[in-house]
């Protein structure tokens, strides 16, 4: 087992789940793509560990995280857990998804039925090797099935012991109202909303959403605050035919490359990385708890939670910022 530092938790900072007792970490990790079986494990396990030992309690997951298989992200962090994390669970926050296609059939295609999510999450918490979760969320929005449903089967899942709080992925504002109706009637413990958001894909705050979360005492966990890579310096100089060839940069164009080289200028002045100031601009006025990145390597989990180093922002820049990005 890779050593547990004894000062994980004197740089993180940890913010309040809403209205919630549960805090999480302002940058936690996700464990999408790179995290299934066709990456090496040694790498895997080392990300999680690196992780943990930066202050980073918060692991994300989904029933189809995982390439190439469906559900081999979590039975890796299964694996991860058993190795010896798992010594920690009561350290740890652990979260995953339904809603998604999973399986073949009727039963495991995109929904939110009371028969998928309960299937769903009884298959994650077996490859994970777990009791329950911390929270568990319905992954994307089901106009087939009604709210009153999936709300239903969230509360059983929490009165069941399978998860200590729920939360929802991707839905807009008037349905996460909707729901956080029905679960407050429920005594259920609502407390998260997980949409993507980034410099470069504001629509919570076109939505209303962002706003509805703060008013409501609702947390944030937002994924693709980087846009898939986008915020980074690796597209400054443009997109390559090496990228375009390896399926990367499609959506950079190069008015997109203009303002990334404006916004590269700022993080400099700042003492950032463009990355870093990226997931600090989400942070900065404390409506989204925590922001979800991903990794392919350790190094890269410690340039992100570098980002807190710097979370103080003053009016002047952030007016500059919004001028680049109209």
């Amino acid at each position: 087992m890779i050593k547990i530092s004894d000062h994980r938790y004197d740089h993180m900072i940890y913010n309040r789940l809403g209205n919630s007792g549960l805090k999480l970490p302002a940058v936690s990790l996700g464990l999408w793509q790179n995290f299934g079986s066709a990456y090496d494990f040694d790498n895997v396990e080392n990300m999680c560990y690196t992780a943990f030992n930066a202050g980073i309690t918060h692991f994300d997951l989904a029933n189809n995280y995982g390439h190439p298989y469906n559900g081999s992200a979590e039975t890796n962090f299964g694996k991860v857990l058993k190795g010896g994390l798992g010594e920690y669970r009561d350290e740890l926050v652990i979260s995953t998804k339904a809603g998604y296609e999973m399986w073949p059939g009727p039963y495991g295609d995109r929904n939110g039925s009371r028969k998928y999510l309960i299937s769903s999450l009884d298959q994650s918490l077996r490859r994970m090797g777990l009791d329950y979760v911390d929270i568990f969320y319905h992954h994307v929005y089901d106009p087939h099935t009604p709210l009153e449903e999936t709300a239903h089967a969230l509360d059983q899942i929490v009165r069941q012991g399978k998860a200590l709080y729920v939360g929802i992925s991707n839905y807009k504002r008037e349905t996460t109202a909707k729901m956080q109706s029905i679960l407050k009637e429920l005594g259920t413990p609502f407390v998260v909303n997980q949409p993507s958001y980034s410099m470069l894909n504001r629509w919570i705050e076109e939505d209303g959403l962002k706003d509805y979360a703060r008013d409501n005492g609702l947390g944030l966990a937002v994924f693709s605050p980087l846009s898939r890579g986008a915020l980074s310096t690796k597209y400054l100089g443009g997109v390559t035919d090496e990228m375009i060839a390896l399926g990367k940069g499609k959506n950079i164009t190069p008015d997109i490359v203009t303002k990334l080289n404006l916004l590269n200028d700022i993080a400099i002045s700042r003492g950032q990385t463009l990355s870093q100031m990226a997931l600090s601009w989400i942070l900065r006025d404390g409506v989204v708890t925590t922001v979800l990145t991903g990794a392919s390597t350790p190094e890269q989990i410690l340039q992100n939670v570098g980002a807190i180093s710097n979370l103080e922002w003053d009016k002047d820049t952030l007016d500059k910022i919004d001028l680049i990005l109209k």
